[in-house]
């Protein structure tokens, strides 16, 4: 396969029959479906197909919202760097950017913001949806349950195609998960429900609908609400992940973005995808003491397990989201006190980045590596960490559900499989069997790989 001389096309040569194919090459890539011409018998022969196993060099959509260079470690939303964003702009602004494709001004973001605070209220029969839930139910569970209930109370919300209800459901989605995620919080710790404190920005309602106890007004600290702000801004959307892909692949059915929004959760939910800063506190104290590091380095290096927060599916540079949080991470242990592990994992980090090993391997830091840190000593438990990334998360997950279905070359997900299995087999009957070999309690192994 090589490309053409002065034209966008590839000439494949189909050493089976020595046929020669023309295929267009758009935007730096190939149509999947310009392979099915390549057949060896017109007849019975449907065409060659592409396989790629987990999507790792398949584009599935076009999509003006992110980009990301992991080569040269950028990340940017509607062509703006994620430091600047951080830095100059509210997560509100931020959902509007994604949403809307460019910033807003001062008029059009002051309209979305009191449109969001509008919303924030959930029906009185969420609270009861809420309570039937075990006392021990994870946060992350009760929120897909509820976020997917969302749909039965708002079931105009089917009617996706009128742009201006559309974008009222959007705003619902960016306005009730913050209330949902603090109610799922309060209901594990046998709590009483807060509601929604208009008053408040929308980093600080959440802070005081997870915090407020008896005092009648709750007044969040400046630099915490801050950190929380910028902390949804890093998470608000980073391009074709497991749960944006599966945003995109359940909204193609035409379902209601509520029941989409369940499952873009649902996946998020995986330790693969959304737990990982949960893994980093783990490893961080089952290292327990800078001097502990350097073994436990070594161990890593001879594969026995591997460094959590380092590295990246994309990211072969440094996470520029991780630079941002490591000034997060010394604003908000400025209110809190320094997290005792804060030293574990700077230390740790260093060797790391001076460690002939993980340089070569392009193991940088990540996002995940200082945020849990973070979280817990803003208070939040361990089993929040996901529920926050999802609160973060849900703009861009919009914006890509909207544009999906607004792209007229998109229809409903339908991948294609190489079948492996047996071809027709003759019916035996059940005294005549021998045993399976899968039985369903003696299950295979299955490789584990993260994301």
């Amino acid at each position: 396969m090589t490309e053409s001389a002065g034209t966008n096309t590839l000439s494949v040569t189909d050493n089976r029959t020595g046929k020669t194919y023309e295929i267009p090459i758009e935007d730096g890539a190939i149509r999947a479906a310009a392979l099915r011409q390549i057949k060896t018998d017109d007849a019975h022969d449907p065409g060659l197909l592409s396989f790629d196993p987990a999507f790792t060099a398949t584009a599935s959509c076009r999509s003006a919202i992110t980009y990301i260079d992991g080569d040269a470690g950028v990340l940017r939303y509607r062509g703006y760097p994620i430091d600047t964003l951080a830095e100059n702009s509210s997560f509100l602004e931020v959902a509007y950017l994604l949403m809307n494709g460019d910033l807003p001004n001062a008029d059009q973001l002051s309209e979305f913001e009191h449109t969001i605070t509008h919303h924030t209220f959930v029906h009185q029969n969420v609270k009861k949806f809420m309570e039937g839930f075990h006392h021990d139910a994870h946060p992350m569970g009760m929120l897909v349950g509820t976020l997917g209930a969302l749909s039965t109370f708002y079931p105009e919300a089917k009617n996706f195609r009128e742009p201006l209800n559309r974008r009222l459901q959007m705003a619902r989605l960016i306005a009730k998960i913050p209330t949902l995620a603090a109610y799922a919080s309060r209901h594990a710790r046998g709590l009483p429900y807060v509601y929604p404190d208009n008053d408040l920005s929308y980093a600080g309602n959440f802070l005081s609908m997870m915090w407020k106890m008896s005092e009648p007004k709750y007044d969040p600290d400046p630099i915490l609400e801050k950190a929380l702000d910028v902390l949804l801004i890093l998470h608000a959307d980073h391009e074709q992940n497991c749960s944006t892909n599966a945003m995109r692949a359940v909204g193609s059915s035409h379902v209601d973005p509520y029941s989409a929004a369940a499952a873009a959760t649902a996946a998020l939910y995986g330790p693969l995808h959304g737990g990982a800063n949960e893994q980093v506190l783990k490893m961080l104290r089952e290292i327990g003491d800078v001097k502990q590091i350097p073994s436990y380095v070594d161990r890593v290096k001879k594969g026995e397990f591997r460094l959590m927060g380092f590295g990246h599916r994309v990211y072969k540079n440094y996470d520029p989201r991780a630079r941002v949080v490591r000034q997060i991470a010394e604003d908000v242990f400025k209110v809190t006190g320094l997290n005792p592990l804060l030293e574990v994992a700077v230390e740790l980090e260093r060797i790391a980045l001076e460690d002939e090993y993980f340089v070569k391997k392009k193991l940088y830091p990540n996002v995940d590596f200082y945020t849990g840190i973070i979280y817990e000593a803003m208070g939040f438990p361990a089993e929040m960490f996901t529920v926050l990334f999802a609160i973060g998360r849900m703009p861009g997950w919009l914006a890509q559900w909207e544009e999906g279905l607004l792209d007229a070359e998109q229809k409903i997900a339908r991948p294609r499989q190489l079948y492996t299995g047996h071809a027709e087999r003759a019916y035996p009957p059940l005294n005549d069997r021998p045993r399976a070999a899968n039985d369903l309690f003696e299950p295979p192994d299955m490789p584990i790989e993260g994301d």
